[in-house]
This record gives structure tokens, C-alpha cells and sequence, in this order.
């Protein structure tokens, strides 16, 4: 039997390694940046053309290289960060696996201008697809200079794959954003085809987000600062009022490096238990500084999830670091003891300040279990037996046509009006009475799901519906979330929204979805754009459906508004002639059945 093991040419293994480091143009700003940064640059520029299929460039003042370094720095496993494996616990630079420009070489055209301080002229090399083409002497200033043109022009099935322009431009703003924020003193700047996205002079750390994300954050930060002999805590929560409900402004760094952490994020929202309003997200911008030997961030190819040594114990002092910020801003209420300073209400001592008792008047003929109909003194009946003749006797009568609480929009029509009852509770479930015991509605899931089946049936019919806003709302958002609107405004014309775009980051909305339920077109905006972020990796579910879920969470009743009778009957009536009334848009139920057995097993 012959021999079936072989060695892979580089060029196969370095289109391998590509697949797991250069996912999309964004990987290829990670990397490049990064290395910039690790070379002491203080100043980089990002330059993109066609959300950078066509072309990345990356321009830096940094150390530069020699000849002999620049062409090393394409093969594989050629880095300059670490030099024995022991070196992977002491780890302070971006990149170290040197796998990076020998992947980037692999799917795209390279070319780099590079020169040292101390030469007289640079070095000129290009690359297409793992091939050197020239390496040649030049002109350069100092520091680096890399272009990448035309992206995976060799992988024909990658770049098919790539999204569109605004989807893959917001990616892009995505990772530019977690490197700037972890180094407020490098200057930087951003340019997607000849316009200015970013540009952001050499500051501290409050002035850095101010940059990234507006000069409305700057309001709302609160100063974090802990120091313990574990971890070193540095860097600003939000308040609480001003959260959003999109992500987009949380972020983990460990020794200036950007980390994703959802345990730790459990831990700054466990500090804002009870003092952030339903499904609001708070803002925070953190920073760790931990010893390189107790984190481990060789774990994965883009090394951005890190295991800890003592998770539990950063956690803990994660969240008492973020509740005390919260507290010294008041933003948290507090037990104080020392009653230093406190006013003294005193009490009148003399009997004749003292007010009287209330008198009560005793009805000594009341029997509760009595069954007989009595006038009190002011002719009313008693509370039980309004109660039963209202509710228990006709209870059978009401629904007695539902033999199948399954089948409710067929048996519907053979319930009179009158006797029809729908009682609220809490202002968030409705509840009436069927004939095998209590039906229970969440009215506000109950609403997402006739509003998707609504907005699907319009995106699918390419109709909308849009009510103009006498006084139009302007909002600046964050530059990914701004892409990923004009990304789908499409669908979101087709829904009914109406866009102006004013520049800088702004929009102007002009209309929106007639007949929803908020009055606040932006919070439904921002709504809708998180849950269209948060389902956007589900490959069962199309554009349209997410789209139309989104929204539909976005415009449904809230949870906390009361209903009319005539409001919670028009609900359950359009709620039962849908497709699917017993689950929401996210699959969770909508309708609960109390039987009667279950009722008499908690009143034995």
C-alpha cells in the first residue's frame, strides 16, 4: 500500500492558517494595526477603499524594518515578539504568532514600503498570492507602509461570501474602535473611499471615547478605579438612565488588549440590578491590568478570549468595584449608620398632641361562609356574594364552547360579546377565564407576534406603511451602528421608516411604521438594531424575518401599560388569527393554560 501522508505546500497551509486569522477585511485591519502599534507608532492611518476589497492600507511612523526583516516577516511562524515558549506567559505586544502577514500574503496583493531611522533608504517588497514578485530598494519616510489590494481575488468562494459593503465597512469600524480605545496616545485617523470617519488626535482615556463615540457620552461616565494584588481596575461605567438598549458601547481590555468576556459582563450587570430599566444595556469601558503569567491568551487564532487563573475572584471585584463607583455618584442607594450631621425630628411628648385612635364599627351579624344574599346599611351587597355572582356562576356558561383551548380562534365565534371577560395583571399578562381552568396571555409577546406576522406579510409584499413625524428626530450613532442602518434601509423603507442623512454620523428620522406603539422612534430604532445584530448569525433565519422580528419587539405593548376591556379582547381576537399565536418571533411561549386541577391541588 503506498504512502497517503504528505507534507502541504506553503501555499495550501498558508490559505489554511488564512482561514482561521483573515476572516473578512476587518481581520486584516486587526492585524495590520496591531503590528503598528507594537512598533511603537505614533501615528497610524487606515485608508479603505470598497470596504476594503479593493484596497487596506495601512501607514505608520513606527521602527520600520530592515531589508532582511521585511522578508521574513511574510513566511510563516516569523515573529519578532517571542522567542521560547516560555515567552507565551510574559506576553505585552498585539501579535506574537507570526502568522498573521503570511496569511494576509496567501489572499491578497501585498505591497510594503518600510524603512528604519537609521537608513538611508527603504525597502520596496510585493507579494501576490505567497509569491515574491520584487524586493527592491526605495523612497520612504520612515516607519511602515502596507497596501493590500484585492482581497481573496485568488479564492474565488471567499470573496463570494463576503457581505455587503456597508455590513463589511462596520466590521471594519468595529475593530478600529477596540484598538484606539485600548491606546488613547497613539494618533489615529480612518478614511473609507476618500471620506473622514475617524480622526483622532494623541489624548487620555476619557477624551478617547468622547472621540470614538460623541460628545454626548461624556456626560455619563463614572469614573472605575480598584486596586487589588489580583487585578488592577481602571476605566468609566455609564449611568444608568442614559443606557441603550443596543450593544456597542461595552468594552473588556487585559493589559490593553480588547477581550471578549461574557462571565465578566454578567458581573457589571449584577452591579446594576435594580437600578437599570428593562432590557436596557449599561455602558462601560474597562480596563484590567493583571500579571501576563495568570492570563492565557493563547487560546484562540484572533486571541481575543482569555482565561483568567482566579475568574471568580475577578468577578467578585469586578462587580464591588462597579456597585462602589455607582454608589460614590448616588447613582445607587446606601445604608449609612453614622448619623453625624442627620436632623432630628422630634416627637411631641404631651398627651394632647397625641391624635386619636381610629374608631372601627364592627358588624357582629357577618358570617363570610354565609350564602344568603344581605343589604349592609347602605343597601350593598357583601363583597363575596358580589364576587361569586359575578365570577363562579358563570364560569361554565362563559367558555363552555372551548373544548380545545388549542382550537380558540375556531370557538370564538360562539362567545357572545357579553360574556366575554378579560381581567390584567400586573399590566403585563392578560388572563381569562376557559373552560378548563384560567388561560394566561403575556401581552406584550402576544404583540410581537401579530406586529412580525404583520411586517413580514408587508416585506414579503413590498408595501409599507409609514406615518410622517411632524417634528422630525435627529440622532448620532455609533459609526457601526450607522452602517448597519444604511446596510438594511432597504427593509426598514419597506417597514416604514424614513431616513435623512445629515453627515457625521447622524441620521434624521423623517417617518416610521404606522400603528406602533412607541413614542420614541429612536429607542425603537435602537431596539430594532440590536435584536437585528443579535439574531444576524442564525443561518436558518433570513433578512426579512430578523428584520421583521426586530421590529416587531421593537413597536410591541410594553410590559407596564394597562389595557382597556376593549384593548385586551381586540389583542386576543388578532392574536388567535395568526399563524402561530402560541409563541413569539424568538420562539418563547405566549399562551399558559391554569387547569382547574392545578388550581384545586394549590387550594387543598
Amino acid at each position: 500500500m503506498p504512502d497517503v501522508i504528505k507534507l502541504l505546500p506553503d501555499s495550501v497551509a498558508n490559505q489554511i492558517a488564512a482561514g482561521e486569522v483573515i476572516q473578512r477585511p476587518a481581520s486584516v485591519v486587526k492585524e495590520l494595526v496591531e503590528n503598528s502599534v507594537d512598533s511603537g507608532a505614533k501615528y497610524i492611518r487606515v485608508i479603505i477603499k470598497d470596504c476594503g476589497k479593493t484596497l487596506i492600507q495601512i501607514i505608520d511612523d513606527g521602527s520600520g524594518m530592515t531589508e532582511t526583516d521585511a522578508r521574513l516577516s511574510f513566511e510563516r511562524h516569523a515573529t519578532s515578539k517571542i522567542t521560547t515558549a516560555q515567552d507565551l506567559f510574559a506576553i505585552k505586544t498585539k501579535g506574537f504568532r507570526g502568522e498573521a502577514l503570511a496569511s494576509i500574503a496567501a489572499v491578497a496583493m501585498v505591497e510594503l514600503k518600510t524603512r528604519r531611522e537609521d537608513a538611508e533608504s527603504g525597502t520596496l517588497i510585493i507579494i501576490n498570492g505567497t509569491r515574491v514578485e520584487a524586493q527592491e530598494p526605495c523612497s520612504c519616510p520612515v516607519g511602515s507602509s502596507f497596501s493590500v489590494k484585492n482581497l481573496f481575488y485568488n479564492i474565488p468562494a471567499r470573496r463570494k461570501f463576503l457581505k455587503s459593503d456597508n455590513t463589511e465597512t462596520r466590521h471594519i469600524v468595529s475593530e478600529f474602535q477596540k484598538i484606539v480605545l485600548a491606546h488613547p496616545d497613539i494618533r489615529f485617523s480612518l478614511h473609507h473611499n476618500d471620506n473622514e470617519i475617524y480622526n483622532l488626535p494623541s489624548t487620555n482615556l476619557r477624551h478617547r471615547i468622547v472621540g470614538v463615540f460623541g460628545k454626548q457620552i461624556n456626560q455619563d461616565l463614572i469614573t472605575l478605579e480598584t486596586e487589588t494584588s489580583i487585578v488592577s481596575i481602571k476605566g468609566f461605567v455609564g449611568k444608568p438612565e442614559n443606557a441603550k438598549r443596543t450593544y456597542g458601547e461595552q468594552f473588556f481590555f487585559v493589559n490593553n488588549r480588547f477581550m471578549k468576556h461574557p462571565y465578566f459582563h454578567k458581573a457589571v450587570s449584577e452591579a446594576y440590578q435594580n437600578i437599570l430599566h428593562a432590557e436596557a444595556i449599561p455602558s462601560y469601558f474597562i480596563f484590567m491590568e493583571a500579571d501576563p503569567a495568570s492570563i492565557d491568551i493563547n487560546i484562540h487564532p484572533t486571541k481575543t478570549e482569555i482565561k483568567f487563573e482566579d475568574e471568580r475572584a475577578i468577578w467578585r471585584i469586578l462587580m464591588a468595584s462597579v456597585r462602589e463607583a455607582l454608589g460614590r455618584f448616588n447613582i445607587v442607594p446606601s445604608l449609612d449608620f453614622d448619623s453625624d450631621g442627620l436632623i432630628d425630628m422630634p416627637l411631641k411628648s404631651s398627651s394632647e398632641f397625641m391624635p386619636a385612635p381610629p374608631s372601627i364599627e364592627i358588624d357582629t351579624q357577618f358570617n363570610p361562609f354565609s350564602n344568603e344574599e344581605r343589604n349592609s346599611g347602605s343597601g350593598r351587597t357583601t363583597y363575596i356574594d358580589r364576587f361569586e355572582r359575578e365570577n363562579t356562576t358563570g364560569w361554565e356558561k362563559l367558555y363552555s364552547s372551548l373544548e380545545n383551548e388549542r382550537s380558540v380562534p375556531e370557538s370564538l365565534g360562539n362567545i357572545t360579546e357579553s360574556l366575554r371577560k378579560f381581567f390584567q395583571i400586573k399590566n403585563k399578562y392578560i388572563v381569562c377565564p376557559v373552560k378548563s381552568g384560567l388561560m394566561l396571555i403575556d401581552q406584550k409577546r402576544a404583540h410581537e407576534r401579530i406586529l412580525f406576522e404583520k411586517y413580514l406579510e408587508s416585506l414579503s409584499a413590498n408595501r409599507a406603511s409609514s406615518q410622517a413625524d411632524m417634528f422630525p428626530v435627529t440622532a448620532e450613532l455609533n459609526p457601526a451602528d450607522y452602517f448597519l442602518v444604511k446596510e438594511i434601509e432597504d427593509e426598514l423603507q419597506l417597514l416604514g421608516f424614513r431616513f435623512l442623512y445629515p453627515g457625521n454620523n447622524k441620521i434624521t428620522i423623517t417617518g416610521r411604521p404606522s400603528g406602533t406603539e412607541s413614542s420614541d422612534p429612536v429607542e425603537m430604532l435602537e431596539i430594532l438594531l440590536e435584536d437585528y445584530k443579535s439574531t444576524q448569525t442564525d443561518p436558518l433565519t433570513g433578512a426579512k424575518e430578523r428584520i421583521a422580528a426586530a421590529m416587531a419587539d421593537a413597536s410591541a405593548i410594553p410590559y407596564g401599560k394597562a389595557l382597556m376591556q376593549n384593548e385586551m379582547e381586540d389583542l386576543f381576537d388578532t392574536l388567535f388569527a395568526c399563524r402561530a399565536p402560541n409563541y413569539s418571533p424568538k420562539g418563547r411561549p405566549v399562551v399558559s393554560i391554569f387547569t382547574l386541577d392545578e388550581i384545586d391541588n394549590r387550594l387543598k
